[in-house]
């Protein structure tokens, strides 16, 4: 007869168990008490900061290699930051984690008139596009702002964003008052007119100037990718995941012939990357 081994895992560990947000509010709750874990009761708002950013980009990789398993992982990674900013509010009788619901609920039905009908704004033709619901999405968004008057457009873009991401939201808020080239025409000759004054700054051999020129030439394809409707910030991931795999590739097949980097000249790396670019699009 088979000996019965007891399970020493606590009962919500237990295999075929699923557990729930109450749960896991339970459990944050625990890790902060008084006899909780030293580490998470340490924590604050700004030492969390760095995880938050971190876990977001993990949860980017994640949809970017295409693994649902990963990405089911990351999302509840990058949710026990929200649940861990909301204990750390609550104990401060800030807010809870039902309120941050609750408000997210409130903002999705009133954001989402043409779906939920309300006396706050009528939608008489439903959208049928993306861009139809774009329009009603800056109208109700126009509503909230009057309830929360700014001193500038500007306000509310944290300083914390990805400097991509960050140029892209300040030219799409100023483009909503109409500060912005008529066209893409006006964008290119900006970018030359860049590309002049940086050619210029490095005559003048000024590193102030050039990382000025340099940032003004960045700003201004930001733009470039607006007016394509293209995230920069997401065409740029995408390249440096290219050039990564491109490089890897080219490290791989010096290591098949028993040679390094530093072994090779730049016009084999070069003829090496050229092939695994080749090799790379025809898949």
């Amino acid at each position: 007869m088979k000996k019965t081994i007891k399970s020493s895992l606590p009962a919500f560990q237990k295999a075929g168990k699923r557990h729930d947000i109450p749960k896991l509010l339970t459990i944050m709750a625990d890790l902060r008490a008084p006899s909780g874990c030293p580490w998470d009761r340490e924590q604050t708002e700004q030492t969390l900061k760095r995880y938050l950013i971190e876990e977001a980009y993990e949860v980017l990789e994640a949809i970017e290699t295409g693994t649902s398993a990963g990405l089911k992982d990351e999302l509840g990674d990058l949710l026990l930051q929200i649940v861990f900013l909301s204990q750390i509010a609550d104990e401060k009788g800030q807010f809870s984690f039902a309120d941050v619901v609750h408000n997210l609920v409130l903002k999705l039905i009133r954001r989402h008139p043409h779906i939920f009908p309300s006396s706050s704004m009528r939608v008489p033709i439903k959208p049928q596009s993306g861009q139809e619901v774009r329009k009603i999405w800056r109208k109700v968004k126009a509503q909230e702002a009057k309830n929360r008057p700014k001193e500038s457009l500007l306000d509310g873009l944290p300083l914390s964003l990805p400097a991509l991401v960050r140029a892209q939201r300040m030219g799409e808020r100023a483009a909503r008052v109409g500060f912005d080239w008529p066209g893409i025409q006006g964008v290119w000759e900006k970018i030359r007119e860049e590309m002049d004054e940086l050619k210029m700054a490095e005559a003048e051999k000024s590193l102030p100037a050039k990382e000025r020129e340099v940032g003004d030439l960045l700003f201004t394809i930001v733009n470039l990718a607006r007016h394509y409707r293209l995230s920069a910030e997401e065409a740029l991931r995408k390249t440096n995941r290219r050039f990564a795999d491109r490089f890897r590739q080219v490290e791989s097949t010096l290591r098949r012939q028993g040679r390094s980097l530093e072994e090779s000249s730049l016009e084999e790396m070069d003829r090496l990357w050229n092939q695994a670019k080749k090799r790379r699009k025809r898949k």
